[in-house]
């Protein structure tokens, strides 16, 4: 079992964060257009908000740590089938998501904290509010926190029809890679 990055391929860390990154992102855009839909005597009308909090910050955690571990353990270097512009575009797409990604957590815990209380992690642990300017913190972060939901779904649906587009066209390795077998 390879869990480090090599040459070739992704090891089964990067992988596992990839993923479960992606699938708990969509998650939490559901959950974050369901919960806003509730009315004030809906049962989930609090825990809903709850538990996206809590998982927003388990998300921050595992963003942090991908993040560091890609720093750690380098990417596979790019296919020398990549023109030059794919190779920018790759390395500028993926440090739009990375900043997208981080953007939409820091805008949901400014959300989350601007009444001045820490956000409770499950009841784990607790999450200081450092910032707090109740009713404009939590607008502003509340618009920004919106647009940069659907900015990140928009580019990672364009970031994984890039990816099939290397697969099924160009018959390349590029997603093979990421599911973490070798090129």
């Amino acid at each position: 079992m390879q869990w480090r990055n090599s040459p070739t391929r992704y090891g089964h860390l990067s992988v596992i964060l990839h993923w479960a990154i992606a699938l708990t992102v969509y998650g939490m855009f559901g959950l974050g257009l369901w919960m806003v839909t509730l009315s004030y005597y809906d049962g989930w009308y609090h825990d809903a908000p709850e538990l996206h909090k809590s998982i927003g910050i388990l998300l921050m955690m595992a963003m942090v740590v991908r993040l560091v571990w890609r720093m750690i353990s380098k990417p596979p270097r790019a296919l020398a089938t990549y023109s030059a512009f794919t190779r920018v575009a790759a390395a500028a797409g993926h440090a739009l998501l990375y900043l997208l990604l981080f953007a939409i957590l820091i805008s949901g815990y400014l959300i989350s904290t601007a009444d001045g209380k820490p956000v409770s992690v499950f009841g784990w642990f607790e999450v200081p509010a450092t910032l707090s300017d109740a009713g404009v913190q939590a607008d502003l972060a509340g618009q920004v926190h919106l647009w940069l939901a659907w900015g990140v779904v928009i580019f990672s649906v364009l970031h994984a029809l890039a990816a099939l587009k290397h697969h099924f066209i160009d018959k390349d390795a590029t997603l093979k890679r990421m599911l973490g077998k070798a090129s």
